[in-house]
């Protein structure tokens, strides 16, 4: 089934909705510099966020780093640049993105999930160790595995914009789906449920997403050229394994 990611295109403005940034990637952010001042070898001061959408990790990172986004997007970039207007934001693919510099730590979050082939995932990663600096640290928290990955399992979020337009209430409803465990691949399908005054709108986008053992991971940030700690996130209601990666050539 063909992938739409319309919320990175024209539904890109229901994103804000999806998630608080000051509230919900708060914790996430503050356990990701911990890892980051933890193994590194110097102190950190820049930070590439590698797909970061409409920057909300950017939003709690840059109270600790001098941050820098890059997203294939520009209806993404354009909000993260409103969000954080202090920051940098570059459009590019993670495949294959040049900068011309290194930063001292690198954040590759559920973005990765879009590197629906190996070659792609392996690419990805080759990228942005490029972009590390010696004994500098990149943090990767895989969204799902092939071991956690949870059939047809589905997430309900209901959300209610407040601000300059009242009246808006939107639930994303988020369904996952593997039709053949032999590929490398996976189908998330979103519903937006869209009520405007009470008028309802119903919106439908379908993503297709890479899925890979954790041994994958492993030898894949190995191979890249990165020294490997492995450890856990708590969100609450998931856990996570989180890599701490640092470049040791």
């Amino acid at each position: 089934m063909e992938s739409t990611r319309r919320l990175y295109t024209d539904l890109a403005w229901l994103w804000p909705m999806w998630g608080d940034a000051a509230d919900e990637y708060a914790h996430y952010c503050r356990h990701v510099a911990g890892l980051i001042e933890r193994y590194a070898e110097r102190p950190a001061v820049t930070l590439l966020n590698v797909g970061c959408g409409g920057g909300k990790n950017v939003f709690n990172l840059k109270e600790r780093f001098r941050v820098t986004g890059l997203d294939l997007s520009p209806d993404m970039l354009a909000q993260a640049s409103a969000l954080n207007p202090e920051s940098s934001f570059v459009c590019g693919d993670m495949r294959a993105f040049r900068l011309g510099r290194t930063f001292d730590a690198v954040l590759m979050d559920d973005a990765i999930s879009f590197m629906s082939c190996l070659d792609d995932f392996v690419a990805a990663f080759r990228t942005a160790t490029e972009h590390l600096s010696p004994g500098g640290v990149l943090v990767a928290t895989p969204d799902v595995t092939t071991e956690t990955f949870r059939q047809n399992r589905t997430i309900v979020t209901p959300a209610t914009r407040t601000g300059g337009r009242d009246g808006l209430d939107v639930v994303f409803v988020e369904n996952v789906y593997d039709p053949d465990p032999a590929d490398e691949q996976y189908e998330t399908t979103v519903l937006y449920l869209i009520r405007d005054h009470g008028r309802l709108r119903v919106e439908t986008d379908r993503w297709t997403m890479g899925l890979f053992p954790l041994e994958t991971w492993r030898s894949v940030l190995r191979e890249a050229g990165l020294e490997v700690h492995e450890g856990r996130y708590d969100a609450g209601e998931d856990e996570y394994t989180v890599f701490a990666c640092v470049k040791t050539t």
